[in-house]
């Protein structure tokens, strides 16, 4: 009797065991964390101070890392036809957008007027030249001036047409030193490798460049305007991520960062 009813407890133990065993509920691992995505947009070189403070408070704001890649206008838009991977292009010209979209190589719908850039003369501050307007690049003290490379950098192409306009392109021509891209032309200048040079605003305001040098705006009726444009590239695996982008530049605070550097902004009027 008392084997039976040791059976008997050991039975109802088990029972219950298998009974708390199955009330048991296993906790499910967490997942790990979602990796933050990473957009790389190709940029102008004209864009690098602002574009760099528009990412950082872009990825703040969003978790969305930005890459840049800051170069000549011409020479990104070449690497994006060859198939690079870009998922945002930022163009110091508008044309170059288009020309992308012919190509069926963005996404129509997102392409924008970001900015109208200007550009400017540029001088160190120790420098002793006082130059007033284009004209003044004729002065014998003037012996080398930089200027971004017409055949492919946009700034390049406005800096020619004002020097040809004004009527001295021809005269000026041997002083010219041609820098890659706007960028490389103000390390030129900021060097002091040339006497001047005729730069990106963007790039020498006060929020860019502090009290580097001084400039004077080159006035907009000597070339065409520089109407910079954006995209989203059609071949991004990260569209959302880079539509959103555009759009913070295109919002309230990249408006404001945009202006900080001296461009002018879609239904603003230039200074003059």
């Amino acid at each position: 009797m008392q084997h039976f009813r040791a059976f008997e407890l050991l039975l109802t133990l088990v029972l219950v065991l298998h009974i708390l065993a199955a009330c048991t509920v296993i906790p499910t691992p967490a997942p790990p964390p979602a990796q933050p995505v990473t957009i790389t947009v190709s940029a102008a070189s004209d864009l690098t101070q602002a574009f760099t403070e528009v990412g950082q408070q872009f990825e703040a704001q969003t978790g969305t890392k930005v890459v840049f890649n800051f170069g000549s206008t011409g020479q990104l838009t070449q690497q994006i036809e060859q198939g690079a991977p870009v998922d945002l292009f930022a163009a110091a010209n508008i044309s170059y957008i288009e020309t992308l979209e012919k190509q069926g190589l963005i996404l129509a719908d997102t392409k924008q007027v970001y900015g109208r850039g200007r550009i400017v003369l540029w001088t160190r501050a120790d420098s002793p030249l006082k130059l007033e307007r284009v004209e003044d690049l004729l002065k014998p003290d003037v012996q080398r001036i930089a200027i971004a490379n017409p055949d492919h950098a946009p700034y390049g192409v406005a800096a020619r047409e004002a020097l040809q306009t004004a009527g001295i392109w021809d005269a000026v021509q041997p002083k010219l030193v041609l820098g890659e891209n706007i960028g490389q032309a103000y390390q030129y200048a900021e060097t002091g490798n040339v006497d001047v040079g005729i730069i990106a605003l963007s790039l020498v305001v006060p929020a860019a460049a502090g009290e580097a040098g001084r400039y004077v705006l080159i006035p907009e009726t000597l070339h065409r305007p520089l109407d910079q444009a954006c995209a989203v590239i059609k071949a991004t695996a990260h569209e959302p991520e880079a539509r959103a982008f555009a759009a913070f530049v295109a919002g309230a605070l990249g408006r404001e960062i945009m202006r900080r550097y001296g461009f002018v902004l879609p239904g603003e009027s230039p200074a003059q």
